[in-house]
């Protein structure tokens, strides 16, 4: 047998047990998330929850049915004796294969942003929908999902019930979310192992002249072989001045020896999404360069021991701000220290200096240390989960610096 050929038993058996049992959330669990969204609709006096959801922003619709929005929008409306899917006209048969929840209704409200009128397709109402789930007439009607929600739906839902009180239900979607469940947590630790993968493929094959694009090729190859779904975000490989935004897309860019490269690397499993960022110099760091990389990670490695169970949100976020004006380094602070982390990547709760909220175990978080300047920028980013003691870090081994020779 050649070594050719041990290589590739080799790499199949990897890949192989990479794949093996890929977590997922239950059918179980999305019926537990409902009847937990009625607890708290009774509680709030709602005759309806509606979540709603587009490609960019699938959390909610995918939280309660794992239907995973693609060109159109979608919504879930839930109350106290049914709950429904509702989709584009275009989308019936890809739903019924995916949804967890059984009953379906096409709106033309959810239809894709090109407009189409679709003659002659029969379709559904908010009217005939509400109905159907037992609620002729609400009168208290929730919006979660409230700033992706589009005008055509907010606009069908006051001319169909011009005496309802229409409000914003991101609060209650925040008390849904904010802890993780078990399997929601093996999930997001999947997907980080799967970021971690995608880091040491790219660390080894990244080099100047290669294009920020052809870089996150290979990144993508290696989330795709090993059991991710999707990105859980847009890949950053963000080379030179690009590596200063906080928030970017790489380009056809060609890296360059002695520049700082921006990557965070995030892949998704069974929705739930991961990142890994880290910065790199293609090359030896000037002194600048060096001085920003290692105090980013010191209010990296800082922030990381702040996160323990009933600690104040506001209290971190105090002293991670604070620790950059002591050090010197008050220019280069954009925001942080933490944001949630979920079926989005950046989700909520934001972890500011006017949060009210204490950090409770199996609230999950990306420690987000990002620093902005003239001429380069840096992030290093892991998540995990606030346990009573500790962060417990879904990912974590290249917290160290990478010159790359």
């Amino acid at each position: 047998m050649t070594l050719g050929s041990l290589l590739l038993i080799e790499s199949t058996i990897m890949t192989t047990n990479t794949l093996l049992a890929p977590p997922k959330i239950s059918s179980p669990e999305f019926k537990q998330r409902i009847e937990r969204a009625r607890e708290l609709m009774r509680e709030q006096n709602l005759d309806v929850l509606l979540v709603n959801a587009n490609e960019a922003d699938a959390a909610n619709v995918r939280y309660f049915s794992d239907y995973w929005t693609l060109f159109e929008m979608a919504g879930v409306a839930i109350t106290a004796h049914g709950a429904a899917l509702l989709i584009g006209p275009e989308s019936g048969e890809y739903a019924r294969d995916r949804s967890e929840i059984p009953d379906i209704y096409k709106l033309v409200e959810y239809r894709e942003s090109a407009d189409p009128q679709y003659p002659g397709v029969s379709v559904s109402t908010f009217e005939s929908v509400f109905k159907d789930l037992g609620v002729a007439e609400p009168k208290r009607i929730g919006i979660g999902g409230y700033l992706v929600t589009t005008v055509t739906v907010i606009d069908s839902l006051r001319k169909t019930f011009p005496g309802a009180e229409i409000g914003n239900a991101d609060p209650l979607m925040l008390k849904m979310r904010s802890i993780k469940s078990p399997a929601e947590i093996a999930c997001l630790e999947k997907a980080c192992h799967i970021s971690d993968i995608a880091v040491e493929t790219i660390l080894g094959k990244i080099h100047p002249g290669m294009t920020e694009q052809q870089a996150v090729g290979i990144i993508q190859e290696a989330f795709y072989a090993n059991g991710a779904e999707y990105e859980g975000h847009p890949t950053y490989v963000l080379s030179g001045r690009s590596s200063s935004h906080a928030i970017s897309r790489p380009t056809p860019k060609v890296m360059q020896k002695g520049e700082l490269v921006q990557l965070n690397i995030g892949a998704r499993v069974a929705g739930y999404s991961s990142s890994v960022g880290l910065p790199i110099c293609l090359g030896k760091m000037s002194d600048d360069m060096r001085r920003l990389v290692e105090f980013g990670l010191e209010a990296h490695e800082q922030t990381i021991a702040w996160l323990k169970g009933r600690t104040p949100a506001s209290e971190i976020s105090i002293n991670y701000h604070q620790l950059f004006v002591d050090r010197g380094f008050k220019d280069n602070f954009l925001y942080g220290p933490c944001h949630g982390l979920g079926l989005m990547e950046v989700e909520q709760p934001w972890m500011e200096e006017t949060s009210t909220y204490n950090l409770e175990p199996n609230m999950t978080f990306q420690v987000d240390t990002f620093l902005e300047g003239p001429e380069f920028g840096l992030r290093w980013e892991n998540g995990g989960r606030v346990t009573d003691g500790a962060f417990d870090l879904f990912s974590g081994k290249y917290r160290r610096i990478f010159e790359l020779e």
